[in-house]
């Protein structure tokens, strides 16, 4: 029984939660350790980061408000507070993102590097710029001209900026206009060329381009005007979406139908140029039926500032982070192919450390191997030219039978893995959908291949997605084994998703939405019991949130029985570590660097005997309840013991962790050891393990 009465008090809001981690995002870019376009890029993960809340969490909470009967009820009142808060939350972070801008505007300017607007442009550069819009930009602007039979919220860009015209004659509008800015097929940072004696370098946006070109897009023979003005104004557009639920619709008719739905999505955020007209702005908040729950944010002439992801490094090294190499798992340096080096022992690999071009190399020495016969793999997120798509395309053209789940749900890429369903369906491969409203997310693969007479079966578990780009950027766990044990697992893994009404039950594999609750319940358990009979005990996770409230409150049971809990958590946190009687025996740190850490690890002690598994499912009610999530036991010694080394590295971590705690201030680990980055760290361990492996 717990010792403390549970009650609202003891968690965290887990929108509340979330803005703590986006601080810490933008804390990287105040950090001066940090290389100066790496800290500009930051402040692109935070401004992309907080467009997501918008679209997801905010939204949730504007959508939980709109059905709740009685607006004066106490539960509307909780909302409307909370949405209160986050206001004031974001009101606080923003200000933090412009003092950090203009510092690193500034940080620019002394290594020469200037982000100039029209007005700035030399002689030089104004000719340059007009040869390169009529060349390079032009085909891709198309103005939508307003009048009332014109849909606003339609013609709004919901992915980038906008600039609303005004054509103005004898100082009366005639014609308002929508400029969406082009920045998808058009780069949002444009590098002027040096001019010759002068050693400064200047970029200018693509929304003052088109400031300075306006009267090239708007011809006065055309349009009847005198004066012309460019508004910016920015939407951020709610991203759920209803299924319809019609018997006879598949569900790539639903997702289809559901996709145009979030195109006329109601905004839940607006932005908009602070020197704007009131006459325009009133206009505008009309016709797009703002609300007082929507949040209306005055701004700058740039409002997109997610794109500082694409800021140009100029090919000045010093500017950036320098690049560590990439290690070949030492299993595979002498192995005539990957297969081969499974067959002998688990490979477990860490992403970006190790490269994600192991795995499309497999996939595509295995799409022509003969002894080769089926690869099954489930997809949620894939790079637009993916090399694993291409393997299991040449598989199936080599008669191998492939079978691919694509997860259609995964939000902001459903268009994307329709259009790769499509590709593969007509590449004469099976295409497996989830059912609507059940998303699967685990990350597996298997490729069975006839040996000695025998199918074996080669299996892949993972914590991230077959994707080559974030493969680069996002910390991940991979395991490649040839263990029965768990290929013949994972095998029921696919049969139960093909056939989800079909009786199954898994010994090893922790797999949502059937046995993952119940068995990290026991497992928790099982350390409170070793705890209590004074037997070795203790806890450690590495996830990205955890907000399921049955899993937290035995976490802070545990933590009152005496096992020691430690965590490694990136995003949100119901749970409050370090309340006395409640949560004293639990520490959590967060981790912001270089790479995303994304992983999901479970450490139990088990009495000195210790369990560790590798997992796609962070600890949401989402993931444990509602998802098809897996989650495998690292039963190799070595797999197990490289696990365990990097955990402990990053919980010695006092260089970019961060402390979790009930106050959520974000506090820097510091202590008197000695200074331990564990991304860095974690690259010298790894690569030290590869150097020893060699000796051997």
């Amino acid at each position: 029984m717990l010792s403390l009465a549970i009650d609202e008090s003891s968690y965290t809001s887990k929108e509340l939660s979330w803005l703590a981690f986006n601080e810490r995002v933008l804390q990287e870019a105040y950090d001066e350790s940090n290389p100066l376009l790496e800290r500009i890029r930051f402040l692109g993960i935070f401004a992309s980061n907080l467009d997501e809340f918008y679209q997801v969490r905010f939204a949730n909470l504007k959508h939980k408000l709109l059905i709740i009967r009685g607006q004066e009820s106490q539960p509307a009142k909780q909302i409307r507070s909370q949405l209160e808060v986050i206001q004031q939350r974001t009101e606080t972070l923003n200000k933090q993102f412009n003092e950090i801008y203009s510092r690193l505007m500034l940080r620019l300017a002394k290594h020469k590097i200037f982000l100039i607007n029209e007005t700035q442009l030399s002689p030089y550069h104004q000719n340059w710029l007009k040869t390169y819009f009529k060349q390079e930009i032009k085909p891709y602007i198309f103005p939508i001209i307003l009048n009332e039979d014109i849909d606003l919220l339609t013609s709004l860009s919901a992915h980038n900026s906008n600039l609303i015209i005004e054509l103005k004659k004898n100082k009366k509008i005639q014609t308002l206009a929508i400029l969406p800015i082009p920045s998808d097929p058009i780069p949002r940072f444009i590098v002027l060329p040096k001019e010759r004696y002068k050693r400064h370098q200047g970029i200018v946006l693509l929304d003052n381009v088109l400031r300075f070109c306006l009267e090239d897009i708007f011809d006065t023979e055309i349009f009847n005007y005198d004066e012309i003005s460019a508004y910016s104004i920015k939407m951020t557009r709610d991203a759920e979406y209803d299924l319809i639920t019609e018997v006879e619709y598949s569900l790539l008719e639903l997702m289809s139908s559901s996709l145009k739905q979030r195109v006329t999505a109601q905004p839940v955020r607006f932005l908009y140029e602070k020197s704007m007209p009131k006459a325009l702005l009133k206009m505008l908040k009309r016709r797009l039926n703002i609300s007082k729950l929507d949040s209306v944010e005055a701004g700058g002439r740039y409002l997109s500032f997610k794109h500082l992801l694409q800021f140009p490094d100029l090919g000045n090294k010093e500017l950036v982070n320098a690049p560590l190499s990439v290690i070949v798992h030492p299993q595979l340096k002498h192995a005539r192919t990957i297969l081969e080096a499974i067959s002998k022992k688990d490979i477990l690999l860490y992403y970006p450390y190790h490269s994600f071009n192991t795995i499309c190399e497999l996939l595509r020495q295995a799409s022509f191997d003969p002894k080769v016969s089926a690869i099954k793999i489930n997809l949620y997120r894939v790079a637009k030219k993916s090399r694993v798509i291409e393997a299991l395309m040449n598989a199936a053209n080599n008669g191998k039978q492939v079978t691919v789940i694509i997860e259609l749900q995964a939000r902001f890429d459903e268009e994307a893995n329709i259009n790769w369903a499509k590709r593969l369906t007509d590449s004469n491969i099976k295409v497996v959908f989830s059912s609507p409203g059940f998303k699967i997310h685990s990350k597996l693969f298997l490729i069975t291949r006839r040996e000695n007479e025998q199918l074996v079966d080669y299996a892949h578990i993972g914590t991230g997605n077959f994707h080559e780009s974030t493969a680069r950027i996002y910390t991940d766990f991979a395991l490649l084994t040839k263990n029965s044990k768990i290929s013949e697992e994972v095998k029921r893994v696919f049969r139960f998703i093909e056939m989800p009404f079909s009786p199954t039950k898994f010994s090893h594999l922790l797999v949502s939405p059937i046995n993952v609750r119940n068995r990290l319940s026991a497992l928790i358990n099982r350390e409170i019991k070793h705890a209590q009979a004074g037997k070795k005990s203790g806890i450690i996770l590495k996830i990205n949130n955890l907000v399921d409230q049955e899993i937290v409150d035995l976490l802070y049971t545990a933590s009152q029985a005496g096992v020691k809990i430690r965590m490694i958590l990136r995003g949100m946190c119901s749970l409050r570590a370090g309340v006395n009687g409640l949560s004293e025996n639990i520490q959590i740190i967060s981790i912001i660097d270089r790479f995303l850490e994304h992983p999901r690890v479970y450490y139990f002690e088990n009495d000195g005997d210790p369990d560790v598994y590798i997992s796609s499912a962070d600890w949401m009610t989402r993931n444990l309840d509602r998802r098809i999530e897996v989650g495998a036991p690292l039963l190799d010694a070595d797999a197990k013991q490289c696990v365990i080394d990097i955990l402990n590295l990053q919980l010695s971590d006092n260089t970019k962790a961060r402390i979790i705690d009930a106050e959520e201030k974000n506090k820097y680990v510091r202590n008197n050891q000695p200074p331990c980055r564990s991304q860095l760290a974690i690259h010298n361990y790894l690569l030290n393990q590869s150097n020893e492996k060699i000796k051997e």
